[in-house]
């Protein structure tokens, strides 16, 4: 019998699986992918049955490529989603997902008020639209019917828990990430429940991302058995820092996929009010702090879209970075705001957009290319720095996502951070980092798989002559939204009249 360790991570738009041994090897994965919704402007939501089926199905092909069940699973999950279910679990609403932006204005005004900093302090969360907070009060004031009806708050992943076990529990990582949950005390924050207008009552019991349930004798579920023990797990980005193993003072984890992501391994929150950075729980006494972007793959895709006008393929993809490949670092002085879906840290702003700044007559179709790039890059290490503010000195970044397939945008990203960059073969580093979770809490020492890992480790450092030159321009970036900011308003406001 081969006995493995399962990871499962559910995404925005799929869920994976990775199964290991106890050595690290992996002995099959398994995808399942599921599409959202965007019934409105600004609107994100997700059916969770879609999830469930597609957790089901990894759980099949890697019992049907092994044969076998695993001796323990555990869960990584996306942060910030929310739905409300009745009193049999079923949903009332769809899932709103992290990038639901409908929930805006009353962040707005919650940033803006006099308890902001202690709401920020005690919960670790930023203050924006993605936070359950803010979701589950526009729910109170728009959706009334709904509200009342309500039984339980939870997420993408309490609703696989349920499904499995019938009971409503979070892991601590998740409820870290609700703007609801006190960072420090371990427990629902009682003036956040206030403003959003529920008790304790409407919320998952908080467990530890170490806690764990065996299935009982009336569910049968293919691919687990009775034996195996399913563990809570954390959420996506905190899984990925230990799956990467960046949880060690100066280094820190980078990951661009539709969006982006700077995360940093601390015993303690990093706090940056004005930048918001985030202070997410992986266990106890081991925080994941940094900040996300809204634009990461997501602008590239537009630019190839609608810049180019060329479909989503691999073919496209390769002409596009030979065309940035093609200008030289600085993109001839045209500068690139990459905020076409709003921003997140450190910006701030739901009604922030993307500005090309700087264009003349030479530019031609690959300065843009190159230039909207740039941005992205210059926008992950405006995180960056907020991180390091607080945080001390980041010298090495475990880099990840859909973008280090590509040598141009990794070596760009190096030379705009000044970071030596870390590229280690990982099937799925979230999947990865939430089994690490379960066999380090079942006695399984993964220092000895660390080691084997070290032998897949790429380098990639920064060529520091066009670090400085994307040093002058980095600091031109960081001036240049607030100069443009009450006019980018103003155009906001003009063009939803």
């Amino acid at each position: 019998m081969q006995k493995y360790y399962l990871g499962v991570d559910l995404g925005t738009g799929s869920a994976k699986a990775v199964a290991i041994d106890a050595d690290g090897n992996t002995l099959a994965t398994a995808q399942d992918h599921y599409n959202f919704l965007q019934p409105q402007p600004g609107y994100a939501e997700q059916d969770p049955e879609l999830i469930w089926q597609a957790f089901l199905s990894c759980l099949q092909q890697i019992d049907d490529q092994l044969k076998e069940t695993p001796v323990a699973i555990s869960f990584s999950s996306a942060m910030h989603s929310v739905m409300a279910v009745d009193i049999t679990g079923r949903p009332l609403v769809n899932a709103m997902l992290w990038s639901d932006a409908r929930s805006g204005a009353i962040a707005e005004e919650l940033r803006a008020g006099e308890h902001a900093q202690e709401l920020y302090k005690h919960t670790g969360t930023a203050i924006y639209a993605m936070s359950p907070l803010c979701k589950i009060m526009w729910l109170k004031q728009n959706k009334p019917e709904i509200f009342a009806k309500t039984h339980k708050f939870i997420s993408i992943k309490e609703y696989i828990w349920f499904k499995l076990f019938g009971v409503y529990e979070v892991d601590h990582s998740i409820a870290s990430s609700t703007g609801m949950f006190d960072i420090s005390d371990l427990k629902w924050y009682e003036p956040a429940l206030q403003m959003a207008g529920i008790n304790t009552g409407k919320l998952s019991t908080p467990v530890e991302t170490t806690y764990s349930r065996k299935l009982t004798n009336n569910t049968s579920i293919k691919g687990l058995s009775f034996e195996t023990l399913i563990f809570t797990g954390a959420s996506d980005g905190c899984c990925a820092n230990l799956g990467g193993n960046a949880i060690k003072a100066g280094v820190g984890a980078l990951t661009i996929g539709t969006s982006g992501a700077v995360r940093v391994g601390s015993d303690r929150p990093i706090y940056n009010f004005k930048a918001m950075t985030f202070n997410y729980l992986l266990k106890a006494n081991t925080f994941i702090c940094g900040g996300a972007v809204n634009n990461g793959g997501g602008a590239v895709n537009w630019l190839l879209q609608n810049f180019l006008k060329k479909d989503l393929n691999e073919e496209n993809y390769k002409g596009f970075f030979n065309q940035v490949e093609s200008i030289s670092p600085g993109s001839d002085g045209l500068l690139f705001l990459p905020y076409l879906y709003a921003e997140r840290a450190p910006v701030w702003d739901a009604k922030s957009s993307a500005s090309f700044i700087n264009i003349s007559a030479k530019h031609q179709q690959a300065h843009f290319l190159r230039a909207g790039l740039e941005g992205i890059c210059f926008a992950l290490n405006d995180v960056l720095n907020a991180v390091e503010q607080g945080g001390g000195v980041v010298n090495e970044l475990v880099i990840s996502g859909g973008f280090i397939a590509s040598p141009v945008w990794v070596q760009m990203l190096a030379d705009i951070t000044g970071k030596r960059l870390v590229i280690l073969q990982s099937d799925d580093s979230s999947a990865i980092g939430a089994i690490y979770l379960a066999m380090e809490t079942m006695g399984i020492d993964i220092e000895a798989i660390r080691q084997k890992e070290a032998g897949t480790r790429t380098e990639i450092s920064p060529n520091l002559e066009i670090h400085a030159r994307y040093k002058k321009i980095f600091a031109v970036y960081q001036e240049l939204y607030g100069t443009i900011k009450e006019s980018v308003h103003r155009l906001h406001s003009i063009a939803t009249l």
